[in-house]
């Protein structure tokens, strides 16, 4: 018999005894739990938003609370309700007795729901569950839910957690070795494939220490596999300990490989290889994988390769065609088929079956509640069977089941399609592999520059090599065209203030007027200069960024400071204003036509004339390409002053952009450095009469003051200058009752401390609400301070030095004098060499108070207490600016408030409030953090142009020539 006939007719067996015995709209009549289930699988608009509504219900306290959230869910367009739920949410006012009625019916649905994927809350109640599994013949694999890790104190609880697990699980008889499944990200907050070496150290201690205790109480651990960006990291983990001395001849050890990787055939090659040479097998445990959804997400936002397969049939395929390989390979490894689909399991039966593997020689798995019919059908067939079952309480086990709740009820789900097939048999075809060949469709108009992506292992390697090739070519010197050869400035490095980054010659005021004179006289070439040429001079600096990609991260990472993925991404950022501003720029140049019979009538663009770039040191390329390049392609020539503490990587782009344009044959003076003191050369620029604009990103004092220079009319000066200017912020992220904390926590930290503090769009106030202050607060401080301090490059630095000496003693003297009126929760140490300053955390910060008005730029954060969230919009609403600001809410109408009444430039919901990308997000903000359209946008371009309107009356002696042709 074929092995296809083998595996139908094993497949028919194991389908017979697995029937559910109930059509599914018997299922209908069942318990609340199963109604939601069915009722979710016949309406994607309420399957949508059921599971959002399950997700916040943890978190949310009393029914006056979960009954709102449920009509707030479920009462959406879109949403079709069937006629018993319609019944059961028709009521007014949150405490009305139908409306508490309402919310105990979910949450015991809920609840309901949540224990049959999960065993139990206590260790009482798993072991019930897991003599139960035995009494029926099952092994059993015990995972603790609520692994995502924010803090060193919370990695450390995740791994005592599993030292009491074990403790517990060894003095009982259990007819077999007890396991355990751990993830390794949880054991170390800072877990990152970039910072390679800290990460393999942290884990690999923490391993070492739960393998020797596994060892001492004779219990088996098995780790599991996540997200893609950790599978590399994982791999080379795991691989490194179990090769040692200490651990080659354990058997009682585990590694996960997930079938929807396309690079999963490799890692099962892989893996062999290195059992082979281990000598020792170890379990593979071969899944489909449970984070497809997010990986494609991620990959597309990012404009990475999708690392999984599109199509659940290509998957299938993969899945069989590895069980195969595994079980050839019996030899060496020990498989465990993990699947709850009875296809899968049949035809690794059928293959067992044709090699004449012993049943003892491999396992089939199943998750705990998804297949208990499949378990005991594999089990009467003599197969062994273990069921991997998670274990904790409803709140940290939520985001598992909801993943097993969209498991259930996809469309593509084995589960959800034998509920629905008519012809049962159909479940046993073999799954064909059809994978697209056209890429996936975009949603996004402008496709931005993919920042590298460290899960690829040495991907860190390239940047650190760069490091060191520029540290060779540090304490040069560079001397612009007009700049003084005399009069220089020493850039240093923040981490290291006595490595000499370089020297830089300065300009003057006499260099500003020599500058503007060949300005003047390139303006007329540049201005009438064919809009190709100008594209492709953007398209060459692209190019040319892109190439040297290591180089400027590295530059970037010695002068401001800048760790290298934050490094990476700004490069990403400066190619993408280049592409974006091309594209801009074409489709501005042909202008508009309305035409009428006898008449015509253009619009077209012409450049303002000179413009003025004056650039920050916190965004040294981007900002200052962005700036510089939008000048440039609508005509202009730019005059470039980079900002003191970043002038030498201001020199690197002087020196690119100017190459580029003399080798278009076009003179030096259509774009210009000139780097110089700002209090010295700037109002000179600002305020001489042949500049037309000036772009300015920095402090709302200098923006204040250019823009008060640049309104004064000089001698000569016949137009009136345009300011486009970014002046900062004091951002705030507002934390609802309702949010999810890891999220928020993890958003909060990352915006507020991301390059320490730095940015324009940083978290400086973070807003709570009450009823969750306490809880978000001790979760912010132990987060943040299991953050890395330290020289930006160390790939496993999180928070690197402020900027110079100045900033660090402006810093310093604001916490001193804050800590005398407000309350400290953390002050963490930081290196005594260098321009560091520790996060600060300051807690119950009144609104009015200068920690929460005035901008600091650095990484000190206010929390804010209020009372609720019209509180809390009237706070976040409360200071003089309004560039960035963040939400961290489940409750729709909120959600739906914020976005009419927060008074920002850029809201952010449910994420960070940093990163803004060009071309998705558009930056900038109003009332005085800037003035000017958004960096970025679709109208960023329109401030460098004058339109014009030409027409002309095409008739003659009352003819045109349009005319005959009517």
């Amino acid at each position: 018999m074929s092995l296809e006939s083998r595996t139908q007719t094993i497949g028919q067996t194991l389908l017979a005894a697995t029937h559910p015995g109930r059509s599914f709209l018997a299922q209908m009549r069942e318990p609340w739990d199963e109604k939601l289930l069915a009722w979710t699988m016949e309406h994607p608009g309420l399957r949508t938003q059921m599971f959002r509504l399950i997700d916040t219900l943890p978190f949310l306290s009393g029914s006056g609370e979960i009954s709102r959230h449920i009509q707030e869910y479920l009462h959406q367009p879109g949403v079709e309700l069937p006629g018993m739920l319609k019944n059961l949410l028709n009521f007014t006012g949150r405490e009305s007795l139908t409306a508490q009625v309402a919310a105990q019916t979910l949450t015991t649905a809920v609840s309901t729901l949540a224990r049959k994927y999960i065993v139990g809350e206590n260790f009482s109640q798993v072991r019930q569950t897991l003599e139960r599994l035995g009494r029926q013949g099952m092994t059993f694999t015990l995972d603790i839910l609520g692994e995502a890790v924010l803090s060193e104190s919370e990695a450390q609880g995740y791994f005592q957690k599993y030292i009491d697990l074990m403790t517990q699980l060894a003095p009982v008889d259990w007819g077999c070795v007890p396991q355990v499944s751990v993830k390794l990200s949880a054991f170390y907050s800072q877990f990152d494939p970039l910072a390679e070496k800290t990460t393999r150290t942290q884990v690999t201690q923490a391993i070492t220490q739960l393998l020797q205790r596994a060892g001492e109480l004779g219990v088996a651990v098995h780790f599991d596999m996540e997200q893609y960006k950790y599978k590399n990291i994982t791999l080379a983990i795991l691989k490194d300990v179990l090769l040692s001395d200490e651990f080659r001849s354990r058997t009682d050890v585990g590694l996960t490989v997930q079938a929807y990787l396309q690079e999963s055939e490799a890692d099962v090659r892989e893996i062999l290889a290195w059992v082979k040479l281990r000598g020792v097998p170890v379990t593979l445990r071969l899944v489909k994988g449970a984070y497809w959804d997010q990986e494609v997400i991620l990959a597309q936002q990012k404009h990475w390769p999708l690392p999984v397969y599109r199509r659940k049939s290509s998957t299938d395929a993969n899945y069989e065609k590895l069980t195969r390989l595994l079980l050839e390979n019996h030899p060496f490894i020990y498989p465990a088929i993990g699947s709850h689909n009875v296809r899968s399991q049949a035809h690794a039966l059928a293959i067992a079956e044709e090699l004449s593997i012993s049943p003892n020689a491999w396992e089939s798995q199943v998750l705990y509640g998804m297949a208990a019919g499949l378990a005991k059908a594999l089990v009467a067939q003599g197969q062994p069977v273990r069921m991997y079952c998670p274990y904790g309480e409803l709140l940290p086990g939520m985001s598992y089941l909801i993943r097993r709740l969209l498991e259930n009820t996809a469309n593509t789900s084995f589960l959800r399609q034998r509920l629905e097939k008519e012809n049962e048999l159909e479940l046993l075809t073999p799954p064909q592999w059809a994978e697209p060949t056209t890429p996936l469709p975009q949603g996004e108009t402008f496709m931005g520059t993919a920042d590298t992506n460290f899960a690829q292992m040495g991907t860190a390697d390239e940047f650190l090599q760069a490091i060191v090739r520029v540290k060779l070519q540090l304490g040069h010197s560079y001397f612009l065209p007009h700049c003084s050869r005399e009069r220089t400035l020493d850039s240093v490095n923040p981490s290291d203030p006595k490595e000499s980054i370089g020297r830089v010659g300065l300009a003057d005021i006499s260099s500003v007027q020599k500058a503007m004179d060949c300005a003047q006289e390139a303006q007329k070439i540049w201005g009438s200069t064919p809009i190709a040429i100008r594209v492709n001079l953007l398209q060459q600096i692209a190019d040319t960024l892109q190439m040297q990609r290591s180089e400027w991260v590295a530059w970037m990472v010695l002068e401001v400071g800048k760790p290298i993925r934050e490094a990476d991404a700004e490069v990403s950022e400066a190619i993408d204003f280049c592409r974006y501003y091309s594209e801009m720029a074409e489709g501005l140049h042909p202008g508009y036509t309305y035409d009428v019979l006898g008449e015509t009538n253009r619009y077209v663009y012409q450049p303002k004339g000179i413009g003025v770039v004056i650039a920050p040191w916190n965004y040294p390329l981007a900002i200052s390409v962005g700036m510089i390049t939008a000048g440039l392609v609508t005509g202009n020539c730019v005059l470039y002053k980079p900002a003191e503490q970043s002038a030498v990587i201001g020199c690197k782009i002087s020196e690119l952009i100017s190459n580029l344009i003399s080798d278009l044959g076009l003179p030096q003076g259509v774009f210009q450095g000139l780097p110089g003191w700002g209090e010295e050369i700037g109002p000179e620029l600002v305020r001489h009469p042949a500049v037309h604009f000036i772009t300015f990103t920095g402090s709302r004092q200098v923006g204040c003051q250019i823009y008060a220079q640049a309104a004064q009319m000089s001698p000569g000066q016949r137009h009136l200058k345009r300011v486009v200017a970014e002046m900062g912020g004091k951002n705030a992220i507002i934390v609802d009752a309702s949010a999810d904390l890891d999220q928020a926590v993890q958003g909060v930290v990352q915006s507020a401390f991301g390059y320490a503090g730095q940015k324009c769009s940083a978290c400086a106030r973070v807003i709570v609400l009450a009823a969750i202050y306490e809880p978000f607060l001790e979760r912010l401080r132990t987060a943040t301070q299991s953050l890395t301090i330290g020289c930006a490059t160390d790939p496993a630095t999180t928070i690197g030095p402020v900027i110079d000496a100045t900033a660090q003693e402006r810093l310093q003297k604001n916490i001193t004098l804050a800590k005398q009126r407000l309350t400290v929760a953390l002050e963490s140490a930081a290196p005594t060499s260098g321009y560091f300053v520790g996060p600060v955390i300051f807690t119950d910060v009144p609104p009015d108070d200068p920690l929460a008005q005035e901008e600091l730029f650095g990484p000190v954060l206010a929390v804010l207490r209020v009372a609720d969230f019209d509180q809390a919009l009237q706070v976040a609403n409360g200071t003089d600016y309004a560039l960035t600001g963040g939400l961290y809410s489940r409750t729709p109408s909120h959600i739906h408030r914020a976005m009419q009444e927060y008074i920002c430039g850029n809201l952010y919901i449910n994420r960070g409030i940093t990163g803004a990308l060009v071309g998705r997000q558009p930056f900038g903000g109003f009332r005085c953090s800037g003035v000017g359209s958004k960096a970025g946008g679709p109208d960023y371009l329109l401030q460098f142009v004058e339109p014009k309107v030409v027409t002309e009356n095409i008739q003659r002696q009352g003819f045109a020539p349009v005319a005959e042709e009517l």
